[in-house]
């Protein structure tokens, strides 16, 4: 049995655990595309990985500052997969690169502080500025020629402004950067001598048509104002264990970074099974994360085509991620409007843009995981179409 066969997903232990939106949250009967979590179980080196550590039955505290292991595993990883030169010494584990965006945001903002946040984006660059203290200053991202047009940035920069938020590859539009891209958000930060929050929790999952760049491409001497954080949930799927890291390339700012967290009084920190969890992903998993890399662009091929030939419907063909970013403004209705409608009418739960999740500027779009097996997958756009031809006789739209 191939690992990405639809007879692999267990249904019944999804619904009893699969939360956030998930199929334990969702009314029986209604098929959600929408956390960015896989359907699969993870690799079996995780789970033996975790059995062995549980069945000596020693739970004990660990480092404050994480496993040297799962440390040096992290920093290995990083260079053979991205070519990122991270000290291992510079790597924080922490519970969940959510919790470390927060971190990133305690440490540099002060009360008033901007940090320029890219609409849309996902909520938690918004989120871990407000919980810092900061004003947000949100920046219109704007598709040009399938990339991020970063023409007008400059503009949103004020005396004020002491950070900004790079997603990368960015959520939720599945857009990787291009060299020119990080030169020019680098050389803002070097003129106005700001930091820069990097969100790399996707760039694992990255198709072969655009390779990932890092920022850490431009030399690590010029990242060192540069916070980076990472997680295992979306290559792996243990979201549930919480586990991420933040790292940097300067050790007065990791030490700050440290201060933050909390880890040193105990208050923060990570789990010693999550750590094991972690270990294995960064030294054993990555064949995981290629065979699941090759069914994913498969099913975003299927599900890019199949959306774009559906009525007053356009979805963008992602360099990145397992999620659609799909238009949906020709309904003139809001995004909420047309999930509901869709959950309630044909079963089918997916993501919907504005405010809550992706800022203002999704207002109009809804988002759609691809995480899945194709047979789920092609369910879900069957309903989705029958919403849609249903949607249209009730507005009397022209098709």
């Amino acid at each position: 049995m191939a690992l990405f066969d639809n007879s692999n997903i267990k249904l019944d232990v999804l619904k009893k655990r699969a939360f956030n939106y998930r199929w334990a949250e969702v009314p029986d009967g209604v098929i959600p595309l929408t956390a960015a979590d896989p359907d699969y179980p993870v690799a079996p080196e995780i789970q033996e990985a975790m059995m062995d550590y549980v069945k000596d039955g020693y739970f004990s505290y660990t480092p404050k500052l994480g496993y040297p292991e799962f440390r040096d595993s992290i920093s290995k990883a990083l260079m053979e997969r991205k070519g990122e030169e991270i000290d291992s010494n510079l790597i924080l584990p922490i519970d969940s690169a959510a919790r470390g965006m927060y971190v990133i945001a305690q440490t540099v903002l002060r009360q008033g502080d901007e940090m320029i946040v890219f609409d849309p984006v996902d909520y938690l660059f918004r989120e871990s500025c407000l919980a810092a203290g900061g004003k947000v200053v949100l920046f219109p991202a704007k598709l040009k020629d399938g990339y991020i047009d970063l023409s007008e940035l400059e503009n949103y920069i004020t005396p004020k402004t002491r950070m900004i938020g790079l997603c990368n590859p960015h959520n939720p539009y599945g857009v990787v950067y291009r060299p020119e891209d990080l030169e020019h958000i680098m050389s803002l930060c070097e003129k106005y001598n700001l930091y820069i929050m990097n969100d790399e929790i996707w760039s694992d999952i990255v198709f072969p048509e655009e390779p990932f760049r890092s920022i850490y491409s431009l030399g690590s001497k010029r990242c060192r104002r540069v916070m980076s954080v990472f997680g295992f949930s979306k290559s792996f799927g243990i979201a549930g264990l919480r586990a991420g890291c933040v790292y940097t390339t300067d050790e007065k700012l990791f030490e700050e970074i440290v201060e933050n967290s909390d880890v040193m009084s105990t208050a923060g920190g990570i789990a010693s099974i999550s750590q094991i969890a972690g270990t294995a992903c960064m030294s054993k998993c990555y064949y995981w994360v290629d065979a699941f890399l090759e069914h994913l662009k498969k099913n975003r091929d299927y599900a890019v085509d199949r959306l774009n030939q559906m009525p007053m419907i356009k979805a963008y063909r992602p360099h990145a991620t397992y999620l659609l970013y799909v238009d949906i403004r020709a309904f003139g209705m809001k995004s909420e409007e047309f999930t509901d409608y869709m959950k309630e009418k044909v079963k089918l739960a997916v993501v919907s843009g504005g405010e809550k999740f992706f800022g203002s500027g999704s207002e109009g779009y809804i988002r759609i995981c691809f995480a899945t097996s194709h047979e789920i997958l092609e369910e879900g756009l069957n309903r989705l179409e029958k919403g849609i031809d249903m949607l249209i006789r009730e507005k009397n739209l022209e098709k």
